[in-house]
């Protein structure tokens, strides 16, 4: 039996990836927020997916989940693999950012996964299975604007690393996948920039509005060549289902883009973020 844990299942990329898993022959444990994604779940795939409630920022939820799984898969050769994809974005200037805001952005992108994957460590130990984080091409380079979601993705790289080393002599691979701009349901559902703009004092607005509207402009762009999950979701078998998986995974122009801004010098970087965001030099690479 291939057993697996998908974290952040409800939509987007945890959900194309637990049910290419479920075609694939995995038992999946895909975890959900709510009812109607465990129905939406179990109506588009096999009877082998099972939903599980679980929001990885409570404790209680992420026990009970091991517990679960444990249950499930305990005498059937435990985890091949967990995927950590639960995610959430906060879009503001970092200088005006709500801390409730910042704090909820660091707890579900980083603390909820360091939770996860203590809990489910012991059964991927009994099943020599891998951990995979899906983390992001703003894990390598921060947009303005960006900043919350960038250290969180930050996080996870370094956490992937040091996990890594830890689990080498056990020969447990640690694996990132990074993908650039991806067709998200995250990104329709957070607030937009005039919605952020107004929770912001006037001061903020007066000093960011003009920079974060051309910010939002560019983005929307951008998603005009996203990659769709289900794209992600194949790499994320990839990186499960590989003799050798490499330790980085990237996917999408998006992310390619990122690596290479991640290796100039930072004023050169800087100069570059700012001719694509004034147009200067988004209109000339970009074709737009």
């Amino acid at each position: 039996m291939k057993n697996v844990v998908v974290t952040g299942a409800s939509s987007g990329i945890g959900r194309a990836t637990a049910l290419l898993l479920d075609r694939c022959g995995y038992t999946v444990f895909a975890g959900v927020r709510r009812d109607e994604y465990a129905d939406e779940l179990r109506k588009a795939g096999s009877d082998r997916i099972t939903p599980v409630q679980l929001d990885i920022t409570v404790q209680e939820q992420v026990d009970a989940a091991a517990a679960l799984v444990k249950d499930r898969v305990g005498d059937r050769g435990g985890l091949q693999g967990l995927v950590n994809n639960a995610g959430t974005a906060v879009f503001g200037c970092t200088e005006f950012c709500p801390m409730p805001e910042m704090r909820r952005q660091i707890e579900v992108n980083f603390i909820g996964q360091v939770a996860v994957t203590q809990a489910f460590a012991p059964l991927i130990r009994q099943g020599t299975g891998r951990f995979v984080f899906v983390s992001s091409a703003n894990g390598h380079f921060a947009l303005p604007y960006m900043g919350a979601y960038a250290a969180s993705k930050f996080a996870i790289e370094a956490l992937a690393d040091a996990m890594r080393r830890e689990f080498r002599p056990w020969r447990i691979p640690v694996v990132v996948v990074e993908p650039g701009t991806v067709e998200a349901k995250m990104w329709d559902t957070s607030p937009s920039v005039e919605d952020v703009l107004d929770r912001m004092s006037e001061q903020g607005r007066e000093l960011h509005a003009d920079r974060m509207r051309l910010f939002d402009v560019l983005m929307q762009k951008g998603r005009r060549c996203a990659a769709r999950p289900e794209d992600i979701a194949a790499v994320i078998r990839k990186a499960l289902e590989a003799r050798r998986p490499r330790t980085r995974y990237q996917r999408g122009p998006g992310s390619l883009m990122a690596i290479a801004g991640s290796r100039l010098p930072d004023r050169l970087a800087d100069w570059f973020v700012e001719g694509l965001l004034t147009g200067r030099l988004s209109s000339r690479l970009m074709g737009w």
